[in-house]
């Protein structure tokens, strides 16, 4: 075997079908295959075509009558030897038996040793009563399980994408990166520009604040909406007023008509790159203008943004104009900016309500006010977006949401919620298993996404959610946010 190549582990209790599943995966039977808990003592490793090296190891907790203790503890020792040296590990537990506290245990030790992501096999599922019955494994703590049988070769073809997935991810230093815990570098080598898309209604002043970012006069200004016509791109190498350094990639859109106002194939095709660049962006800056505050158009701004999955960053710009008539003598029925500042941003945040707690900022492209805050605010939010929230935590967070505010009865019959795990990121992407998805209403969707994202302090995020019904799972019925 080669020594470079990633090591991928089947780690679990007795008898749960390791080596079973090991020939399946390998596609030939060099694991001993028994009915009896603890055939299997010693790691068996093939090289598989796939790039990668798949290690049988022994059962977890071997306490079989005839397996001395020693022999036991020998077994443990050599899983544990594989579990430190994997670059994933494939936990795999019985459908059919369900989750027993042997299998809470092996959680724990892995969860405590192990130093590479670990995914859930629910092995066995043999009939789709058992696969029904998987979710009960998400509470491991790894996320939910993928359902298999090796037995029926049912799911195996998913297990094998998943694994290339994973193992490509990590060796190309992705799957870091996409969790904003990897060292800002892309795959060439170069630094990872956030991308930030600025869009706003026409002549609230994108091509200006881009110009400022760039410190260079690239883009073209003028009082005449309309202007910019097309999506320009830069790069921005910015250094922050502290010294830290910052990479980005800075969008600059045509400004959005309301669509029956779209009167040419010109802004037609403005429009279509607009919505383009909001989807390749990591980052939206919804510009608003500090005179007129928010239009029609902002609104359907705001919403393109968050249904493309993107971060979201209000930008209140023109706020010189404001400081400035407070300095002649103030606007009429405001004591100071600081109060005027206040109150528009409550205006704002009631009219966008659907907003995800997004940040908001006050700025001038004309004087420079509030530049170097925009760019640490799209740092932090595109962080939070690729965050992977710890399942105890958010299941914990959720249930507290509930428990202080219960859910209205439908036909008295109440929602109800078992399990949250996440299942994306960028957007961030939650599952919540419960009796009924028919039950959840909107307004309490809403509660629970804006709970969790206090909670997590996940400004600017958008968190889609799913819902999976116990009794419908296999009937495909889900409700997405």
């Amino acid at each position: 075997m080669k020594a470079d190549r990633p090591q991928v582990a089947l780690v679990g209790r007795p008898n749960v079908g390791k080596s079973r599943l090991f020939n399946r995966l390998c596609g030939g039977r060099e694991a001993i295959v028994h009915d009896r808990p603890g055939v299997t003592r010693d790691r068996l490793a093939r090289d598989h075509e796939d790039g990668y090296t798949l290690i049988d190891t022994g059962g977890i907790g071997l306490s079989e009558e005839g397996t001395p203790a020693a022999i036991a503890r020998a077994v443990e020792d050599q899983v544990f030897v594989a579990v430190e040296a994997a670059d994933l590990i494939l936990f795999v537990v019985d459908a059919r038996e369900g989750r027993v506290p042997l299998d809470e245990e092996v959680a724990g030790q892995l969860r405590s040793r192990a130093r590479c992501p670990v995914r859930v096999i629910a092995n066995k599922c043999d009939q789709p009563a058992h696969a029904a019955e998987t979710y009960v494994f998400a509470s491991l703590g790894f996320g939910e399980p993928l359902a298999v049988s090796a037995e029926h070769r049912l799911g195996i073809g998913e297990l094998h994408r998943m694994i290339a997935a994973t193992l490509d991810l990590r060796g190309r230093e992705a799957a870091a990166r996409e969790e904003g815990e990897g060292r800002g570098q892309g795959t060439d080598g170069a630094p990872r520009r956030t991308g930030i898309a600025l869009v706003g209604k026409p002549n609230v002043g994108k091509s200006s604040l881009s110009n400022r970012l760039l410190e260079s006069e690239r883009m073209i200004v003028t009082d005449q909406p309309g202007t910019t016509r097309d999506t320009v791109a830069f790069d921005l190498d910015y250094t922050f007023s502290n010294g830290t350094k910052g990479s980005f990639r800075l969008a600059d859109t045509a400004g959005l008509r309301a669509k029956h106002k779209v009167d040419s194939p010109v802004e037609y095709f403005s429009s279509l790159r607009s919505r383009k660049a909001i989807e390749e962006s990591d980052v939206v800056f919804l510009l608003l203008d500090a005179v007129t505050g928010v239009t029609r158009q902002d609104k359907a701004l705001a919403g393109a943004a968050l249904e493309a999955g993107r971060a979201l960053v209000v930008v209140v710009n023109k706020w010189d104009l404001s400081r400035e008539a407070f300095v002649r003598g103030g606007v009429e029925g405001y004591r100071n900016e600081e109060e005027f500042r206040r109150k528009y941003r409550q205006a704002v945040r009631e009219e966008l309500f659907f907003l995800p707690r997004s940040p908001f900022l006050f700025a001038s492209a004309e004087t420079g006010l509030g530049i170097d805050g925009l760019l640490q605010t799209a740092r932090q939010v595109d962080a939070h977006q690729r965050r992977t929230l710890p399942t105890g935590k958010l299941n914990r967070v959720v249930h507290d949401l509930v428990a202080h505010q219960a859910p209205s009865r439908i036909h008295g019959r109440p929602f109800k919620l078992f399990y949250v795990v996440q299942t994306g990121i960028r957007p961030i992407r939650l599952r919540i298993f419960c009796n009924d998805p028919s039950r959840l209403e909107d307004p309490y969707r809403r509660y629970l996404v804006n709970g969790i994202l206090e909670a997590f302090e996940l400004q600017g995020t958008p968190i889609g959610i799913e819902l999976r019904g116990k009794e419908r799972r296999f009937a495909g019925a889900a409700g997405k946010a």
